[in-house]
């Protein structure tokens, strides 16, 4: 057989692992050749392609990123997208693709399979809100590196007296600012899932320092207030609809300094949370997902991602996988909410 891969979407710190998995043991135990599409669903699209092999994939399990690249190309938006992809997989002799992805990228497999490409699916986003799988690799990096960033920000906050603001990614789901924000020790987690008060975001604030600490706040980009908002970088979409969001942990420094008179100032983490090396925890798991989906293939169990359910892989159907994001649930939030102000 001869198999594609891709990498689509936001790059994240263990797709170079699931390559070299996928390849490793489809060449040494089924003896498939592989072809590596760059730039997501824009290589089949535009048959732009690179090779895989034991060679191309030697030492890049600790590599951040992807040595496929990657891109938000939807070729459900673009004219002819979808028969020129089937084109180019019936060209190039692709008997089957492996699309290594989040939400969009697996969306479009999803379609795909249902129009006959022979697809499985591995689950890969930072924001872990990917659905039917309890954890995505690339999210346990993410937030040790919030967390180290963290860890440092309460020394200069408390050496300067002042209210530090961390925002995290997270544009639905709080998954990132749930984790550091416990692990971290912040006096309040602010979260899409849940709107909040500035008036009680202020009263943590001021608890914090009568305690004599000064207080570290964890807010997701996509946190609204009560009373307004979403707040983006300006209005314009990328190929699957998403708008640019930044700018509400600079927007809350600024009300907490008029409410409080407080100086507050904000770190936005941004994608220094999806570079460089993952942690062993996200080594293991995006190999084991690639050893999995390569599996499935060779059982023909196409339509399929390979999910981690428990400290089990297991396959689930494709389209379960985006059927509805994965969102904090109250009863985590509240655990969180114990340790605020």
């Amino acid at each position: 057989m001869r198999i594609g891969v891709l990498t689509g979407g936001g790059d994240c710190p263990g797709l170079n692992a699931v390559i070299r998995a996928v390849v490793r043991k489809g060449v040494k135990e089924y003896g498939y050749e592989f072809v590596g599409f760059r730039d997501g669903w824009k290589g089949p699209l535009e048959g732009l392609t690179m090779e895989l092999n034991l060679s191309t994939t030697r030492g890049i399990l600790p590599r951040g990123g992807t040595i496929l690249g990657s891109s938000r190309t939807n070729p459900f938006k673009i004219e002819n997208g979808v028969e020129r992809i089937k084109e180019n997989l019936a060209k190039m002799g692709i008997d089957a693709l492996v699309a290594i992805g989040g939400e969009d990228t697996l969306g479009v497999a999803t379609k795909l399979d249902s129009l006959g490409v022979k697809v499985v699916g591995v689950p890969k986003t930072i924001d872990n809100d990917l659905n039917n799988t309890d954890y995505t690799f690339g999210f346990d990096t993410s937030v040790n590196i919030a967390v180290e960033a963290i860890d440092r920000l309460h020394t200069t906050a408390e050496s300067h007296h002042r209210a530090l603001i961390v925002e995290v990614m997270g544009r639905h789901a709080g998954w990132i600012a749930l984790h550091s924000g416990i692990a971290g020790g912040a006096a309040c987690i602010l979260i899409p899932e849940v709107k909040f008060s500035v008036d009680k975001v202020c009263e943590w604030v001021e608890s914090r320092f009568k305690s004599s600490y000064a207080p570290i706040i964890v807010i997701a980009e996509g946190a609204i207030p009560q009373d307004g908002d979403m707040i983006t970088k300006d209005q314009t979409l990328d190929s699957f609809g998403h708008v640019k969001l930044s700018g509400i942990g600079e927007w809350l420094a600024g009300q907490i300094e008029a409410k409080t008179g407080k100086e507050a100032r904000t770190s936005v983490l941004g994608h220094i949370q999806r570079g460089g090396s993952p942690t062993a925890f996200d080594r293991v798991l995006a190999t084991r997902f690639g050893l999995h989906a390569i599996t499935a293939i060779h059982d023909g169990d196409f339509g399929k991602m390979v999910a981690l359910h428990g400290t089990k892989i297991a396959r689930v159907p494709l389209e379960s996988a985006t059927a509805q994001l994965k969102l904090v649930t109250p009863d985590l939030y509240a655990e969180a909410e114990v340790f605020f102000g």
